[in-house]
């Protein structure tokens, strides 16, 4: 992922301070990162998936600057919690896409040991969703590790700089990880 935008923090704070002509400044400083995002989960999706990487970045900006006061520590935070509003609208996308369908069978769902993921279907990634929600009820942190560089994308140095942890942490919680949702999705 290339590196962030000098004027980038300058704009997240001004954004947190009530300015809405912020957010239209900041959108092109941040939309290839969040682009590159978007194509990194998008890969690990299904071929005839519907929502494209630029539908998945706005859907994903507009949650972002149109929260009431947003608050972010920097790009890395920004483009952290980017990564979660994007797991969240493929999530959604998937609801209702088996909605559609009126129901779905059981499908196996592995977290691989690179990235980008396997290709999901949207019954696998609700089931991969559904288990991470339980992973954070038990170890919030190993959950954003997970959401950071399985649903973001984010390098393990990116994720150790987004969270404020050393790599050697996150690797280590990636690992956990791993080994915890293969168990709760009967991977052993």
């Amino acid at each position: 992922m290339s590196g962030p935008h000098p004027d980038v923090t300058a704009w997240l704070a001004a954004l947190e301070g009530g300015e809405r002509a912020a957010a239209d400044a900041l959108f092109p400083l941040v939309y290839a990162q969040l682009r590159e995002i978007a194509r990194g989960r998008l890969a690990g999706e299904r071929s005839n998936h519907t929502l494209t990487p630029t539908a998945l970045v706005h859907e994903a900006y507009l949650r972002l600057v149109g929260s009431a006061t947003p608050r972010y520590a920097g790009t890395r935070h920004f483009l952290a919690i980017a990564a979660i509003a994007m797991r969240r609208i493929l999530i959604d996308h998937a609801r209702g896409v088996l909605r559609d369908k009126r129901g779905g069978g059981q499908f196996a769902v592995t977290l691989p040991d690179d990235l980008p993921g396997e290709t999901l279907d949207p019954a696998g990634l609700i089931e991969l969703d559904a288990a991470l929600e339980r992973l954070a009820a038990h170890d919030a942190e190993m959950a954003r590790v997970v959401e950071l560089r399985y649903f973001g994308g984010l390098t393990v140095e990116e994720t150790a700089e987004a969270l404020d942890l050393a790599p050697r942490t996150v690797n280590r919680h990636w690992t956990a990880a791993r080994a915890w949702l293969r168990r709760e999705l009967g991977g052993t």
